[in-house]
């Protein structure tokens, strides 16, 4: 028996693209006067923003951060509920428990993997402040029901697109819709800036609160200014944090977004491959494209049928890994994690999202993958599929 894998190195399922521009443009700054917040933090907001079609951008250390800023924008103070989905990294939850909110999960749609904006609807109270909205994969979410629901109740919405720059919705581009977007860029994201994340916002109000709690709470306005020393004078009106992007995170940002179109392409391209290959594979499902949204293509992700495996998704997980494939899971829902146990959530609170979690696999995603390495994938897939199949 042959047991040489079908690829002989191992592939992420996602990893970044740098060349030899982003390295220009980092030791540039290296090379400069800053190294902090400089020129090029304000320079990648506005290119952000413009991309996006907002009218304002703030920029942080990270996603995390980011959406924490945007809770703390939206007045979100102990004793608020918001109402988020259990498929997405805890940063979606966390961000509320850091403003002593409530993270109120409601389920998913099973044919979307999103929210479901019926169960929003079910979950709302008197002390529902905002909802928070993940685009999973880079598939948007219904942002019109969403919306309606927010209006209807008075709501604050800020969409988790860290899986979304470059998506659109109804031909409105991911980022210019809603009260706030945060876009993250990790490595494994769109583009990268190392770490880092921004809020954009088409709200005045929004945006120079952001400003000033991602610097400790600190202004130099002097419009703002409770007294005034002279030109030296600053003061800390609010307890904000350290959530600065630096000039080098910037640039490196700046040099990726001008290749977003390119990686955007290829991501599609990859994904059609896929699902061209695994559409009329019965033991699995390929990702429901919704025709009002635009999906970015963040991550790939199979669904498997187990009533026709005779394996189960452990197993087929342990087999692709075996043929060097470097599969992954997104996400365990949140409400299952010890901490949210902890606070009260069970099992059974989103049984569409625990479902979910139980059949699926991500695949290897990004640009710097070649066709080659996406016949790899496919081949294993097959080939793991086969050997397991009922059929």
């Amino acid at each position: 028996m042959n047991n040489k894998p079908i690829r002989d190195t191992y592939l992420p399922y996602g990893r970044q693209w740098i060349d030899d521009d982003d390295i220009s443009a980092v030791i540039k700054v290296l090379k400069g006067d800053y190294l902090t917040t400089g020129p090029y933090v304000s320079i990648f907001e506005q290119e952000v923003a413009k991309y996006v079609g907002a009218s304002y951008a703030v920029s942080f250390s990270n996603g995390t951060a980011a959406l924490h800023g945007a809770c703390f924008a939206a007045g979100i103070t102990q004793g608020d509920e918001v109402i988020t989905t259990p498929l997405t990294f805890a940063a979606s939850a966390n961000c509320i428990l850091y403003q002593g909110g409530k993270p109120i999960f409601a389920d998913i749609d099973p044919k979307t993997y999103n929210i479901d904006p019926t169960e929003i609807e079910k979950k709302i109270t008197t002390k529902t402040k905002a909802i928070i909205p993940v685009h999973f994969t880079g598939q948007p979410v219904s942002l019109d029901a969403v919306r309606e629901i927010a209006k209807k109740h008075n709501l604050m919405v800020i969409e988790d697109a860290a899986h979304a720059l470059g998506a659109a919705y109804k031909q409105k581009m991911i980022g210019s819709i809603s009260d706030m977007t945060m876009f993250s860029f990790h490595p494994v994201k769109h583009i990268t800036s190392g770490e880092g994340g921004i809020i954009t916002t088409n709200n005045k109000e929004y945006y120079e609160k952001l400003l000033q709690f991602r610097s400790h709470g600190i202004t130099r306005d002097q419009n703002r200014l409770v007294q005034n020393h002279g030109t030296w004078y600053y003061e800390m009106q609010f307890l904000g944090y350290n959530y600065r992007m630096t000039d080098i995170q910037a640039a490196l940002g700046s040099s990726q977004l001008k290749k977003i179109d390119k990686f955007i392409d290829l991501r599609k391209k990859y994904a059609s491959m896929y699902n061209e290959a695994f559409n009329h594979i019965s033991e699995l499902s390929i990702p429901f494209q919704d025709e009002n949204g635009q999906s970015s293509w963040h991550l790939y992700i199979i669904r498997l049928h187990l009533e026709q495996l005779t394996a189960s998704r452990k197993d087929i997980f342990e087999a692709l890994l075996q043929e060097n494939i470097g599969v992954n899971v997104h996400y365990i829902p949140v409400h299952l994690m010890p901490y949210y146990q902890g606070l009260g959530y069970k099992c059974g609170d989103c049984p569409h999202a625990e479902k979910l979690y139980e059949e699926i696999i991500t695949l290897p995603l990004f640009p710097a993958m070649t066709e080659d390495d996406i016949r790899d994938v496919i081949k294993a897939v097959t080939t793991v599929i086969s050997r397991y199949s009922k059929n």
